[in-house]
């Protein structure tokens, strides 16, 4: 083996760094035995249409092979070769015949070719279905360069303005949207615009962005992602990306024709003016990134980058023999992040994102898998510990999806300041109160009453609430959402009992049996002309009922795009690889579409108007520190005004609640809730110096809709409020 010290403690910075006269090159594959950067330009007269030029590096250095290669410059497409042991027992698949992606690279050309699904993808022999040919896995001796992705040398883009608007935690609401389905429909984008970066960026949609409220947009991946081969093989694609191949490189297909034609500098180019066209209307921009595991798959997957690179570095495995692969995410295969490298390989990544294209966060996809040591999940792994004091990456947005499928795997409330997490408790506890509840309750049988609705309600101290010094995390901790891109849509959660997913070609097998949904009397959708219309209303208020809950309780609210307009997937609840209609927002809005966005924007509005609606801390019920105001920050009352007793805490029957908030400027909010199926008489709760004023009601199709007679008188403590049945109501204080 050879060493190097000509830099200072012998590391060198990974990937294609393009320089004054050429580029410096280095890529970890420490059980490598050599390395070819190979440079590729196209050629017609070749077979496969390419023409190779290969420079051997040196090293490894720590694990580490490089090279100055003169001449190379930006659009430069390339990839590496690597020479090695061929070894499945052990883990070890060297094959200089496949061309390997580089990890780091910046651009990626051709991730159409992998839509073919060739056989020549893969390390080994394999038949026709993908499967290898035989026990003893001979490699396959195919070159594969043809039919593989190509990495594409970028020149430094610089720094990204500083425009990030810096949205409080407790002002932030959370919209999640895909680039493609988004705006794929847009009439009033350019046709070329559609579904694209620059579509995104465009301001036709920022208007709709503002128009509603939200703060900051959460985009699933956009770093570039391959289809799985088994739904290449059933001609379908992975619509939503989560199946990473390129950590550094925007995914191509989402910028504008245009720019794809122009090549991988044109792409980033496109990116980064999206992000500041919404930064100059004001709105963040999170990345849903998928560091847990990659596009090559199981252990007998395609041969893609990692694999033939360094697979036991880069991967998990089980520790047996032959090698298997470890698998705690359910897609084939996982990053090892007890490996160093592989801890490097995500922050270097995060960094690249954050400083180059100026993105203000993360959301992290099966967050648990990268907390994972020997011993399983822990808070203080050393990528948690880095992303609570690296300089960049502390100062932005970090928010996880606190489990994976592996042992121990659910984590919710278990990550570290300053992480937030999807609370998946405050999304089964809302969708039981108001769907799985009443249809129980419909049929005789018992709910579960308001302690849980509650619990989440204020925040989820139960959850988040641990940690040292105690509550130091706060409410802002809990990302509440009701809906996500896996799941039900909104519409979709009051018109179906049963998911609907024949059409993503897997028997109906897939997605989850767990959507405590309820389709009001009649499963789907209902013709204009047919029986039972007459629940349509129904369906509209529990719309409303769950939009109201999301946007009123303590915690930081995410929407899911489309939701704000009822959005249908027909009753789809993993439209994974629906890349079509199916999937992508319907911008033709009839009339309670209409009134769906304007209850939600209503909504956002209320709660970033009045202060006792977006608190950061955790509620103690007592008075505010610093406050003269003598009243709790929270405390709750029954359907006639009083304390809630222990027995009416835990009693499935008590489906009525006020919950009453204040803020240290001496005003309050009064949230009363009417869970049951009868209509209920309320007795207005104290808690406000002056009088309460109705600001929203459930029942009304409409925010401007309220009863007049309701949303004129000024109701006083002790006053009776009556409540329809499966309701909620906002009132705020106000003087008499």
């Amino acid at each position: 083996m050879r060493h190097d010290d000509t830099t200072h403690g012998g590391l060198r910075p990974l990937g294609v760094h393009l320089r004054a006269d050429g580029a410096d090159v280095a890529v970890l594959a420490s059980h490598a035995t050599a390395v070819d950067l190979c440079l590729l330009d196209p050629d017609p007269t070749s077979p496969d249409g390419w023409t190779e030029r290969r420079v051997p590096l040196t090293g490894p250095s720590h694990g580490v092979w490089y090279a100055h290669v003169p001449g190379m410059t930006a659009g430069q497409r390339y990839g590496f070769r690597a020479h090695g042991r061929w070894d499945p027992a052990a883990g070890l698949r060297y094959n200089p015949a496949k061309l390997l992606v580089d990890p780091y690279a910046r651009g990626l050309d051709g991730l159409q070719r992998l839509a073919a699904g060739p056989a020549e993808t893969y390390g080994h022999r394999v038949d026709a279905e993908h499967r290898p040919a035989h026990d003893r896995l001979d490699p396959d001796r195919t070159d594969s360069r043809g039919v593989v992705p190509h990495s594409v040398a970028v020149a430094d883009p610089g720094p990204a303005p500083d425009t990030r608007p810096r949205v409080p935690w407790s002002r932030t609401i959370v919209y999640e949207a895909h680039v493609r389905g988004l705006t794929r429909r847009l009439s009033s984008l350019p046709p070329a615009l559609r579904g694209t970066y620059a579509g995104l960026g465009h301001p036709a949609t920022i208007e709709h962005l503002t128009r509603l409220g939200v703060t900051t947009v959460e985009l699933l991946p956009i770093q570039a992602a391959a289809t799985e081969p088994w739904l290449v093989r059933a001609g379908r694609t992975n619509y939503w990306g989560y199946n990473t191949l390129g950590f550094f490189a925007p995914h191509p297909a989402y910028a504008t024709e245009a720019a794809q034609r122009a090549g991988a500098d044109a792409v980033l180019a496109e990116v980064r003016s999206a992000v500041q066209a919404l930064h100059a209307a004001g709105i963040e921009v999170l990345l849903d990134v998928v560091y847990n595991h990659t596009a090559e798959g199981g252990t007998d997957g395609p041969h893609l980058s990692f694999r033939g690179l360094d697979p036991t570095v880069y991967y998990l495995h089980d520790g047996g023999t032959p090698a298997r692969f470890a698998d705690v995410t359910g897609c084939g295969n996982s990053l090892d992040f007890r490996r160093p490298r592989v801890v490097q390989l995500a922050l270097d990544s995060l960094r690249w994102w954050a400083q180059q294209v100026g993105v203000d966060g993360y959301r992290f996809d099966l967050m648990v898998t990268l907390g994972r040591d020997a011993d399983g999940f822990t808070p203080n792994h050393p990528f948690l510990v880095a992303l609570q004091t690296d300089p960049v990456l502390s100062d932005l947005k970090l928010v996880a999806e606190p489990w994976d499928v592996g042992p121990g795997g659910w984590q919710t409330g278990g990550f570290p300041a300053p992480l937030s997490e999807w609370n998946d408790r405050f999304r089964n506890a809302v969708r039981s109160f108001w769907l799985g509840d009443p249809a129980a309750a419909a049929h005789g049988r018992p709910g579960h009453g308001v302690r849980e609705l509650a619990t989440r309600l204020a925040g989820s101290a139960d959850l988040f609430g641990y940690s040292d010094p105690p509550l130091m995390r706060g409410v802002v901790a809990s990302i509440n959402y009701i809906t996500a891109h896996d799941g039900f849509t909104l519409a979709d959660l009051v018109a179906y009992d049963h998911k609907h997913n024949l059409d993503n070609g897997e028997q109906n097998r897939d997605g989850s049996d767990d959507n405590r949904s309820w389709n009001h009397g009649i499963e789907g959708p209902l013709d204009a002309a047919g029986p039972g219309l007459e629940i349509l209303p129904l369906r509209r208020r529990s719309m409303r009922n769950l939009l109201g809950t999301l946007l009123l309780s303590a915690g930081v609210p995410m929407i899911t795009a489309g939701d704000e307009i009822g959005r249908t997937q027909r009753g789809n609840n993993n439209a994974y690889n629906q890349d079509n209609a199916m999937s992508w927002l319907d911008w033709e809005l009839s009339p309670w579409r209409q009134n769906v966005l304007a209850t939600a924007a209503h909504l956002v509005a209320l709660r970033q108007e009045l202060p006792a609606l977006h608190q950061a801390a955790f509620f103690r019920g007592v008075p505010h520190d610093d406050c003269a105001d003598p009243r709790p920050d929270l405390f709750w009352r029954t359907a006639d005004g009083h304390e809630l007793r222990t027995d009416q805490w835990h009693d499935p029957a008590v489906r009525t609640l006020q919950m009453i908030r204040t803020a240290c400027d001496g005003s309050a909010v009064l949230v009363v809730i009417n869970g049951s199926l009868d209509e209920t008489e309320v007795v207005a709760a104290d808690g406000t110096d002056g009088v309460w004023r109705l600001r929203w009601d459930s029942a009304a199709e409409h925010p401007d809709e309220l009863d007049p007679v309701a949303a004129g008188r000024a109701v006083l403590p002790g006053d009776t409020i009556p409540m329809d049945p499966l309701t909620m109501r906002v009132y705020a204080s106000a003087p008499e």
